[in-house]
């Protein structure tokens, strides 16, 4: 199983996400710290849960980042995290 397939299981499985995307931008980073040949190592992650009602942003980054504790140990340099409740606008 690819990293990203990993991250969106163990995600999904976790937050029953109304809505989740899991985009490696690990080329985007080539020579830049963390970076190895192959990719997955650089993610984007937009995460929409029920289970972020009512629960501020430093929380609801350190569920994810529990939840991905493996995979941050490991494979993963680098993490973007967009969290949301549902009907709660991205920032933008």
């Amino acid at each position: 199983m690819t990293v990203a397939a990993t991250i969106r299981a163990k995600l999904a499985e976790e937050f029953s996400p109304t809505r989740l995307d899991v985009v490696d931008d690990s080329d985007r980073h080539i020579g830049h710290a963390g970076a190895k040949p192959g990719g997955e190592t650089h993610f984007q992650v937009t995460l929409v849960s029920p289970r972020f009602a009512g629960v501020g942003r430093v929380e609801r980054q350190r569920l994810v980042y529990r939840c991905l504790a493996a995979e941050l140990a490991g494979p993963v340099h680098a993490l973007s995290l967009t969290v949301l409740a549902p009907g709660e606008a991205a920032p933008g």
